[in-house]
């Protein structure tokens, strides 16, 4: 009887990864374009990707003119034909005829209404003689989207003004469920130089230039349903005798970080170059919104494991562990559409840049770079 010739053992597969292997590699790669690149590689990986509790990847940053870098790398991509701004995450196409919001990440849309389809409160509104959002809506004054957030899903709020109004924020707030066909706004509320809002335990607050805190209280429409502003309401009183110096120009945000509602106060400051107003060193400030004492509290560190990716659009704090960086940490954009009117700078390219709560010194930790003509950059969180 002739021997059996045993089989060739067939070597083994990169499909045939184990799953908890592939979550330790995937546990090393922070960045988005890198887990993709480890998704594409077969269906099994594609599912790790999937189904691991993984910590989400490092944000991206979006330029207005659809492109994108992926931290830590300075190679940029796009996504196929997105050309808009961003919100969280969410990409944003305002058009004529409303706002269409992608999940570039999940793929779920979201529809919203045009900024020219209001609903005013009371609906017989007059105009007054103070900046009112009758003067936003005169001919020629189209209103345009300065802050908007995904409070739940049902029920959106933004910052929505008019430059014709002034420098700056000037504007009012706005809200409407996701496929309204129209906004809703207290038509008799005067236009405020608002710097941020954020969604905090289910209620609604919005910051002010002058530091004032203010809470947004929201009902219900009696007739159609839909979410309106009942009351604003003072909950902190800001700080009047901080100095806002013609030699620097703060800027405010407001971010939720662990069970706390924070305000960042960002001090850019100035120099005179060539007849021109330059932007200089940069210098942070943070506070903890003390709701049961109605105060401002200085604090000097964001808690453990924690750092903050900062810009006006839309900031996150997010654990640092998870990407292998320090807590304390403030990485931040120039924020250059809102501060092209104040002040020049002395290049021409721009770049993310990390503030450390603890030494006080601004670094540059990131290689990508873009030109300041490219306005508007912002984060987009996976």
């Amino acid at each position: 009887m002739a021997e059996a010739v045993p089989r060739a053992r067939q070597p083994p597969s990169w499909a045939d990864l184990p799953l908890d292997l592939a979550g330790t590699v995937l546990r090393f790669l922070p960045a988005y374009v890198d887990r993709t690149s480890f998704a594409a590689v077969c269906p099994q990986w594609r599912a790790a990707t999937q189904y691991l509790p993984l910590p989400p990847p490092l944000p991206l940053l979006a330029l207005p003119n659809g492109t994108f870098y992926s931290l830590p790398y300075g190679k940029p991509f796009r996504f196929p034909g997105y050309k808009t701004a961003c919100c969280g995450s969410w990409l944003v196409f305002p058009r004529d005829d409303g706002c269409f919001l992608v999940n570039p990440f999940s793929g779920a849309t979201v529809t919203l209404p045009a900024l020219s389809r209001v609903r005013l409160r009371p609906p017989n509104a007059v105009a007054r003689t103070y900046p009112t959002w009758m003067d936003i809506m005169e001919p020629k004054k189209m209103p345009i989207l300065n802050k908007l957030i995904l409070c739940s899903p049902n029920l959106v709020a933004a910052f929505a003004g008019s430059p014709h109004l002034g420098a700056g924020h000037i504007s009012q707030i706005l809200m409407c469920q996701p496929g309204a066909s129209s906004w809703s706004v207290r038509a008799y509320d005067k236009c405020k130089l608002f710097e941020d809002m954020a969604f905090f335990r289910g209620k609604l607050y919005a910051l002010a230039a002058d530091e004032n805190l203010l809470i947004v209280n929201i009902s219900q429409d009696p007739i159609t349903g839909d979410p309106q502003i009942s009351r604003i309401g003072q909950v902190i009183k800001g700080d009047p005798c901080y100095p806002n110096l013609f030699s620097s120009k703060k800027k405010l945000y407001l971010i939720e970080s662990s069970d706390t509602l924070l305000m960042v106060r960002r001090k850019v400051y100035c120099k005179t170059a060539g007849g021109l107003f330059v932007a200089g060193k940069n210098e942070f400030e943070v506070f903890e919104a003390d709701l049961e004492r109605s105060q401002w509290v200085t604090v000097t560190t964001l808690g453990e494991d924690q750092m903050l990716f900062l810009g006006q659009p839309s900031s996150r704090a997010v654990s640092a562990s998870q990407y292998g960086m320090q807590n304390d940490q403030i990485l931040f954009l120039d924020d250059i559409m809102v501060n092209h009117m104040d002040y020049s700078y002395v290049e021409e390219i721009t770049s993310v840049s990390a503030y450390d709560m603890r030494t006080g010194k601004v670094s540059s930790p990131l290689p990508m770079v873009w030109n300041h003509e490219m306005l508007h950059v912002t984060w987009l969180f996976p």
